[in-house]
């Protein structure tokens, strides 16, 4: 990116050792286990690929699959890699957000120390995520020398090992069902993503339409990742005290009436992703995962009370919430259409970006249906 004064809006280097330093350590675990479990996630994702291809039937017999990276990374590898697809995506925003910090008042002092600032507030956001997430399918990855991604701008795929093997153990279920339940989810993200050739770049240009519409004070901005970054710390407001900003997320600071529209789609199309991800590795399941009703009882009555009142607290403040959200409101879509119209008539969703569902249809799924195949007929 380029400078303005000499100083970025975020050390992007600073962020990431100061998540890298900050991050909880995993769990105990021997060299020899973590190399098994490493093995186990690499050959879950393969076999993954092929349930998850006869389940949805995304992509025609025949058809060679696009070949995306399959990384098992640690705590530090994800911080890592998400540092450098932030860096990516944002670029059009902080290059905006600079061009308005060297023009306002006290421009100077935000060039000195804001990037500095910065870095370290976003690296204690990103060292609390890092010990939650167990895969995320990057779509958006740049490739470097330490984390290749797939060609032509494709992404990657990432399983946290020590996550994994963190979680399966606070649940108590078999550890094996549950790598490769972790594995069937975020592969299905994978064959969204390579089996409909517009989807990324219509995400993409939906993303960056959303960030050209952000119109937010450069210390307005720093403020709001200053108060994630203190709640982590325990220097937040006191407990019971509420501002006009209370119960706010990072995304709501940088609305602008133009940003909810799009926002809206936004939140539709995240929906139908994360919605059809939990239907396919619940639907896969019973065919591979022996224990996949009591795997996904278990984790929904996690995913559901977090780990505490700090924890919620973050979730509502990042944004976390709305995500959950969209996991639950998009499988009940998903589960409903392909209840009245058979998985061939759900996979209708991805022919453009006109058959994509909007966000008052993921809560009404009969609309959508008579939408697209009620107007066909």
């Amino acid at each position: 990116m380029t400078s303005i004064g000499g100083a970025e809006m975020v050390d992007w280097n600073l962020a990431v050792a100061t998540a890298t330093r900050l991050v909880r350590p995993g769990p105990e675990i021997s060299r020899e286990e973590a190399r098994a479990v490493v093995a186990e996630l690499r050959r879950h994702a393969r076999a993954s690929e092929e349930h998850v291809r006869l389940f949805t039937r995304m992509i025609p017999e025949g058809t060679e699959p696009e070949d995306t990276p399959v990384l098992v990374v640690d705590r530090a590898g994800w911080i890592k890699a998400n540092v450098a697809g932030f860096r990516e995506l944002l670029r059009p925003l902080l290059a905006k957000m600079e061009s308005r910090r060297s023009g306002g008042p006290g421009g100077a002092v935000l060039g000195a120390v804001g990037g500095k600032v910065t870095g370290v507030e976003l690296g204690m956001l990103l060292s609390f995520l890092a010990s939650r997430v167990l895969g995320q399918y990057e779509t958006f990855a740049p490739a470097t020398r330490e984390l290749p991604a797939a060609p032509n701008g494709g992404g990657r795929l990432l399983l946290v090992a020590p996550n994994i093997v963190h979680v399966e153990r606070e649940l108590d279920v078999d550890p094996h069902d549950f790598r490769l339940w972790v594995a069937l989810h975020e592969e299905t993200h994978r064959t969204q993503f390579t089996g409909v050739p517009w989807l990324r770049d219509h995400l993409q240009g939906e993303i960056q339409t959303f960030l050209d519409e952000t119109d937010v004070d450069p210390m307005t901005f720093l403020e709001r990742l200053r108060e994630a970054a203190q709640s982590l710390s325990g220097a937040g407001r006191p407990e019971g005290e509420k501002g006009e900003d209370s119960g706010r997320s990072l995304v709501d600071v940088v609305q602008t009436p133009a940003q909810r529209e799009v926002l809206g789609r936004l939140t539709a199309v995240m929906s139908l992703l994360e919605g059809h991800a939990d239907f396919v590795m619940d639907g896969v399941g019973p065919e591979v995962v022996g224990s996949v009703s009591e795997i996904r009882e278990k984790f929904q009555r996690r995913r559901a009370q977090g780990a505490g009142r700090l924890d919620q607290a973050l979730r509502k403040l990042l944004g976390l919430d709305a995500k959950l959200r969209q996991y639950k409101d998009g499988e009940k879509f998903v589960r409903s259409v392909v209840e009245e119209v058979g998985m061939d008539g759900f996979n209708r969703v991805w022919t453009s970006p006109n058959t994509l569902p909007t966000k008052a249809e993921i809560a009404k799924p009969a609309e959508w249906v008579a939408r697209v195949h009620r107007k066909a007929e």
